[in-house]
């Protein structure tokens, strides 16, 4: 469901503030970016792109541009439920202003929104207060305090990052061409056999230069990265084809079942089938 949000074109930014005692709103996706602040909903259950997960007694997530979401109640017994939600354009700082060093920080946040972040239970303490009283606040001095927070968010430590790159085509942005052309042959080729040998060859480095480089780059090893793109790409089957899992799994690049089932549930907490039986259930119940 594509959600056309109240945010209109004259206005920075729009907040919800909510009491309730369950989540009705469908499985959806907008253009703006969606910073969701949850208090009380312990056992509720969180879906962004092709991540699932239970939500503990306080949460802050925020949510690129047009990726689906939907928090749904689930086991969630709470009758008091506090919502906070915060929708801003994905334009509400220009582009120039972004690649500027003091908002480097803020920058390299909103690219990774397009796969969602969830931040820690410290930060979520430390900026519940603005959260809350961000409503009091009027016109310019409101622009302000959301940017002062966003900053803060940004320089926030053991953020987590949601879901697989590949499910929702988040373009990342490498500043090394190298690391591109790696990416790049990935995503074309990731349904058949690809070895750090013809990888590092694209990329005229030796097999452990190439891979230092990349972990050093990306944060995560070459491996690591090729089957978080096959299981994006898994997810995105899942939910959008009739494919049977055996032919999800081949076709992403997994010549075997039972460790496509065992690498699916370690990244995702639930099996192939229970994945695509949860995500087809966000979109029934509320539909």
């Amino acid at each position: 469901m594509r959600e056309i949000t109240p945010l209109t074109s004259s206005d920075c930014f729009t907040l919800f503030t909510r009491v309730k005692s369950e989540f009705d709103f469908p499985l959806h996706c907008h253009e703006e970016l969606e910073l969701n602040f949850i208090l009380n909903a312990k056992g509720a259950r969180r879906v962004v792109g092709d991540h699932i997960a239970e939500i503990d007694d306080a949460e802050l997530v925020l949510v690129g541009s047009n990726l689906p979401h939907v928090w749904q109640t689930h086991k969630c017994k709470s009758k008091e439920i506090r919502e906070v939600t915060i929708q801003f354009h994905k334009d509400l700082l220009d582009e120039k202003f972004l690649k500027r060093n003091q908002l480097s920080f803020i920058r390299s946040m909103l690219e990774r929104s397009a796969r969602g972040i969830l931040f820690s239970r410290q930060t979520i303490g430390q900026l519940t207060p603005r959260l809350l009283t961000l409503n009091q606040k009027q016109g310019f001095d409101s622009v302000l305090e959301l940017l002062s927070i966003l900053h803060d968010l940004s320089i926030s430590r053991n953020m987590h990052t949601l879901s697989d790159a590949t499910f929702n085509n988040a373009d990342l942005s490498y500043t090394s061409r190298r690391i591109r052309a790696a990416v790049d042959y990935m995503n074309q080729n990731f349904s058949k056999p690809v070895t750090l040998t013809e990888v590092a060859k694209l990329t005229n480095m030796t097999e452990v230069s190439f891979s230092r480089f990349f972990k050093a780059r990306t944060g995560i090893t070459f491996m690591d990265s090729l089957l978080e793109m096959r299981l994006g790409h898994a997810s995105r089957l899942l939910i959008d084809t009739t494919q049977s899992v055996s032919e999800v799994a081949y076709n992403c690049g997994f010549n075997n079942i039972s460790n496509f089932n065992r690498l699916f549930k370690k990244k995702k907490g639930c099996t192939p089938k229970e994945f695509r039986e949860n995500y087809s259930y966000g979109n029934r119940v509320f539909i």
